[in-house]
């Protein structure tokens, strides 16, 4: 049967999906991971169309080199007649994962997968579902962003893999974290999950990473229950990266070029994704998904405020900024050639929703003056000196973080004015900040679209950092500053969205988890906002 969680099994198996690796930390823990053979990370789908699915696993020789997996899949559980399947060679210079395209299938049904070794062992069963085609009424999507192993658990992909009203996963990016232990979790009861310990470089630091990550039984519920298309974010490589490099990438560590490709290499491989770096996905006359890349491929260096903050007059830098640089046209997150491809795919597009998947937030947010009085007296002087350069830049008349599209104003109304002449339903979907926002995204005075940011799965939001501070308190603030486009904001939860199409309607529901610290599926109240098509604004839900 497919890996349906449940309380039950959740607390048995401690977050991990292995019993073997119920050890202490490190040397051994590690020694596990490296030592496992056989069928080591359950089984995964992606990339789903309406004929066809990328099934993924990873099967281990004992003696270590090449082996032939066969898969096969089917519309019922019990295998009775096989719908199709296929078979590949793996081995270790491909981490010993093993990826198939299985095609001729039937358009928007469900159908379950298992591998088969060449000893004959089999592996965990899968279940994933084909994208429709023609009509259709409802289509329903669960959205994830920044998982850190190292903050807690995976709650919200617990609660998500036991739900029976979704049909496809979007993860936005920030599926791992490349920090080394301390450098950025919640300390040593989950740090000494993290494998390597050090901060990831090399091509075997990120394969025994995403092995680490993976063995975790609430991912490996997800992964097994539904299909998963996948965005890249930042933390896949390095801290804001960029084409060229990242802020969390020194000259000590070696050549981007080489990080960045091992990265990518291993994202791959160990991810249900396919070799374009972006797609769009017909969800039949309902919908179009576009999965897109604005970190690794052709992203612009980000500006930032704390060197426009170190100037002698800083008023007049962010000003001399806001009239200048930040106007440039060539800066991009996309890149010519992706901005192309949307620009022509949407005009093409006759679904009644165009979605589009980006990492980072595409509306803009402010620093209200009133967010030093957040601040505690032990802040760092780093925290303390980004509210200062927030506020400075909001009285300039500036957005508050030139890493998302706050950064890219010219590229941000390139992608809305395409949008706007496509006549698109536009609906963007994101992740990167930690914290759920709603936006309304004008462009030359018209609504071109709207936006639902997602929350984090376990990464700290602004409550990590304004401890003291009443989240509601901070949510007005933030609305106030923010006014021409932000209309929700919640910085206090974890969890995940649940985004439910229909013809009449695009519902985005916040589902907020009670906890992160502990193994729970417990969840607070939700909150919900909705588009309807040919409006393109917000309203509540």
């Amino acid at each position: 049967m497919s890996l349906l969680i449940n309380r039950r099994l959740l607390l048995a198996t401690a977050g991990f999906g292995i019993g073997g690796l119920m050890l202490p930390g490190g040397a051994a823990m590690a020694q596990t991971l490296l030592g496992l053979t056989g069928f080591t990370h359950n089984v995964a789908s992606g990339e789903p169309g309406p004929d066809s699915v990328l099934l993924w696993t990873r099967y281990v020789n004992p003696t270590g080199g090449p082996s032939k997996v066969r898969v096969e899949i089917s519309e019922s559980r019990d295998f009775v007649k096989i719908a199709g399947g296929g078979q590949v060679v793996t081995g270790p210079w491909r981490d010993h994962t093993v990826k198939i395209i299985v095609d001729n299938l039937a358009p928007g049904k469900w159908h379950w997968f298992r591998f088969i070794a060449p000893d004959g062992s089999i592996s965990p069963i899968g279940r994933t579902k084909t994208l429709p085609v023609g009509k259709t009424t409802k289509f329903n999507i669960a959205v994830f962003s920044c998982s850190n192993l190292g903050f807690g658990e995976f709650n919200a992909y617990g609660h998500a893999a036991a739900r029976d009203d979704i049909d496809l996963v979007l993860h936005m990016g920030d599926y791992i974290y490349e920090y080394g232990r301390g450098g950025y979790d919640g300390g040593a009861k989950f740090a000494s999950r993290l494998f390597p310990a050090n901060e990831i470089l090399t091509l075997a630091d990120y394969r025994l990473r995403y092995a680490s990550y993976r063995v975790d039984a609430q991912l490996q519920a997800l992964h097994a229950n539904f299909p998963m298309i996948v965005n890249t974010d930042d933390h896949e490589t390095a801290n804001d990266s960029w084409e060229g490099g990242a802020q969390n990438h020194g000259v000590d560590e070696g050549d981007w070029s080489a990080r960045r490709n091992a990265a990518m290499q291993v994202w791959r491989e160990w991810l249900p994704v396919g070799e374009q770096p972006w797609k769009e996905y017909a969800i039949g006359d309902l919908a179009t998904y576009y999965r897109t890349d604005t970190r690794e491929i052709a992203r612009s260096k980000p500006y930032t405020y704390g060197e426009m903050a170190r100037a002698g007059d800083p008023a007049k830098a962010f000003a001399e900024f806001r009239d200048g640089a930040w106007r440039d046209p060539s800066m991009t997150m996309f890149g010519t050639e992706q901005e192309a491809w949307l620009s022509r795919s949407m005009m093409d597009d006759k679904s009644t929703w165009a979605l589009l998947g980006t990492g980072t937030n595409m509306g803009y947010s402010y620093t209200p003056e009133t967010a030093m009085d957040w601040v505690p007296q032990f802040a760092p002087e780093r925290a303390v000196s980004y509210v200062r350069q927030g506020i400075a830049a909001t009285k300039a008349g500036l957005p508050n973080n030139l890493d998302n599209w706050g950064g890219y104003p010219e590229a941000r109304s390139r992608i809305l004015a395409a949008a706007q002449r496509a006549d698109a339903n536009l609906v963007v979907i994101t992740g990167d900040s930690h914290n759920g926002w709603a936006f309304d995204l004008p462009e030359d005075g018209k609504p071109a679209g709207v936006e639902f940011g997602g929350h984090s799965v376990s990464s700290p939001g602004f409550e990590s950092a304004i401890p003291l501070t009443d989240p509601a308190v901070v949510a007005r603030s933030l609305l106030d500053a923010s006014k021409q486009e932000l209309r929700w904001v919640d910085t206090s939860n974890r969890g995940y969205m649940h985004l439910s199409l229909t013809p009449q309607a695009a519902t985005n529901e916040w589902v907020f988890m009670q906890t992160v610290k502990d193994l729970s599926l417990a969840t607070k109240t939700a909150h919900k906002m909705k588009v309807q098509p040919g409006r393109k604004i917000l309203e509540q839900a």
